[in-house]
């Protein structure tokens, strides 16, 4: 089961998470629902860590 690690949500088990992100911040590796990636797309491009978000 994947959840985002922005918001907490949570998708079903073998749901299509096709455009979830993924991301590495300080050596820890993030996951972030497509709701959530959309919303902060320019931030995450930019390379900021969610906390800036």
């Amino acid at each position: 089961m994947q959840t985002c690690d922005f918001c907490g949500r949570t998708a079903p088990e073998g749901a299509e998470t096709l455009a979830w992100t993924t991301a590495v911040e300080r050596g820890v590796r993030k996951t972030y629902c497509d709701v959530c990636s959309r919303e902060n797309l320019r931030a995450m491009e930019g390379k900021l860590d969610s906390e800036w978000w």
